[in-house]
């Protein structure tokens, strides 16, 4: 089993947010962090000088998508992932699962693995734990996340329970089939909203032994105070001295509670697909730079705001850009949002090391004209 020799820095005296910071064979991540997510080998967008440049130290890779396209072999002959996509940083491959249960045409749930036909030819394919392993060892990622069953929601609790306990076979499986000393494995705690069965599950993935230990199915239909709920009763009961990582989760305010409670890694497509769609988010709230309302608007998107696209550019261009679907819109939106969620996290640390979390907190919410969850 891989060490990524996580050590925490500071914690908050008043909840329980923590600062820390894990070593990988590439760099060293700083925590609590946020990954932007590089589906197929890319950040939609943008160049990996760029995202470097933003402050991004860990992104997260595809295993589903990579391996149906160009493939984990080829990638592999290629000098493994970050070569290919020239990213000297850190990796995060996820395991999978989630594309195969909400992507893929036709899936079958067996003992074995899932059975399922591609998104993009509909060939039929079979992956097992183990084919998790193998495609994520070929990539070369510095952290494979174990093949499981991304629980649906709503469900029954027996559903949760077979699901919750399949889950942890397919882990015992990936930590037997993983074998690349220079790649750390983490496993997913599952259960739905079933506190109990969650706790079933996380006792049974520490008795295998990981080097992390993640929250999956979450912000999947269910209400935010269910996955308050949730965080609130799992994430002080994961292992003190692994990494904590909420999965696929999720907006500004989700991230300030998720560490709140505790967590130490976030990913999300939330600001680089917003950005496409033309929704961008200020310290403020987000706003639609669609909106007729910015038509003649001479401000940057947020007044104050260091990115190269608030330096540069005023809203009204980049309503313009956006609204003739110029490829540059998504980039410079894309650039601020990426900003705008890396410098959030980089608030966070500071404002953990200064043991001052709860009252950042408290003014995160106050800029935001709302009052806390």
């Amino acid at each position: 089993m891989v060490t990524l020799d996580f050590e925490i820095i500071a914690r908050d005296p008043a909840c329980g947010a923590r600062r820390g910071r894990f070593t990988t064979a590439h760099n060293i991540v700083e925590t609590p962090v946020f990954m932007p997510v590089g589906t197929q080998a890319t950040v939609k967008s943008l160049s990996p000088d760029e995202l470097e440049a933003l402050g991004a130290r860990i992104i997260l890779g595809n295993t589903y998508h990579l391996y149906l396209r160009p493939g984990s072999d080829r990638i592999a002959r290629l000098g493994g992932l970050h070569a290919f996509m020239g990213w000297n940083g850190s990796i995060l491959t996820d395991s999978g699962g989630f594309q195969v249960f909400s992507l893929a045409r036709i899936n079958k749930i067996e003992e074995d693995g899932v059975v399922f036909q591609s998104h993009i030819d509909g060939s039929r394919h079979l992956i097992r734990p183990e084919t998790s392993m193998e495609i994520q060892m070929h990539l070369g990622s510095d952290i494979a996340m174990a093949f499981d069953e991304c629980t649906p929601y709503p469900v029954t609790f027996d559903y949760a329970h077979d699901s919750m306990e399949r889950t942890v076979r397919w882990a015992l499986r990936c930590r037997e089939a993983h074998t690349r000393s220079d790649q750390a494995l983490f496993g997913i705690v599952q259960g739905s909203v079933f506190v109990d069965l969650r706790q079933a599950c996380l006792e049974k993935l520490v008795n295998i032994g990981f080097d992390g230990y993640a929250l999956g199915s979450l912000s999947v239909g269910e209400s935010k105070e269910e996955m308050l709920q949730v965080l609130e009763n799992m994430t002080p009961r994961l292992p003190e001295d692994r990494p904590r990582y909420l999965m696929g989760v999720g907006t500004p305010e989700d991230l300030v509670e998720g560490v709140r409670l505790g967590v130490d890694m976030f990913d999300c497509v939330m600001p680089t697909r917003n950005a496409r769609n033309g929704m961008l988010f200020t310290s403020r709230g987000s706003l639609q730079i669609k909106n007729s309302a910015y038509t003649d608007d001479p401000e940057p998107i947020e007044r104050g705001c260091t990115c190269y696209t608030c330096q540069r550019f005023s809203r009204a261009y980049l309503r313009h850009l956006f609204m003739a679907r110029e490829i540059l819109a998504y980039r410079l939106n894309t650039l601020h949002n990426l900003h705008y969620y890396l410098q959030l996290m980089a608030g966070i640390r500071r404002s953990i090391e200064e043991g001052r979390f709860e009252a950042w907190r408290k003014e995160f919410y106050a800029l935001r004209g709302g009052g806390e969850p």
